[in-house]
């Protein structure tokens, strides 16, 4: 089980920006050109919906969702619903969420920090960095393939 943390407060202040500018409809890309959305999720003890904005993972025609920060409040959400809804402005699509098992998100993981992922500080792995460390790395950042649930 990944150790629960909580976003430095600089994320949680940029947040609150980001999500504004999402909810308008404009097309965000963060860190690494990668695109960002609002993830809602229904609340694990509440059942309320919670968003939060975030940036997905794509990679050979497939979208991954990866925290940086670990198990912070949305991740523990998407472990317990398995299906949020990715929005921009107008633009919603419902998702379904399967956490992958440390090996897959380690590969997920490595293939994306060799990449060039300006989170990697955060994994405190490096593109030179074994795959048993990448597999560590994935046991404290879970990692989530996204599909489309139609």
């Amino acid at each position: 089980m990944a150790k629960t943390n909580k976003a430095p407060w600089f994320v949680n202040l940029g947040n609150v920006m980001t999500t504004t500018l999402l909810r308008a409809g404009l097309k965000l890309v963060g860190p690494g050109n990668y695109p960002m959305y609002l993830l809602t999720v229904r609340g694990r003890k509440s059942g309320q919906p919670r968003t939060v904005p975030i940036v997905t993972i794509e990679r050979n025609g497939k979208r991954y969702l990866a925290s940086p920060f670990g198990a912070v409040a949305w991740v523990r959400n998407l472990q317990a619903a398995g299906e949020a809804t990715l929005a921009r402005g107008r633009r919603v699509e419902r998702v379904n969420a399967r956490e992958l098992s440390l090996k897959e998100a380690a590969l997920v993981l490595q293939e994306d920090i060799k990449g060039g992922n300006p989170f990697a500080s955060y994994y405190q792995v490096d593109a030179k960095s074994s795959f048993e460390e990448f597999e560590r790395v994935a046991g404290k950042h879970p990692v989530f393939l996204l599909q489309s649930a139609m």
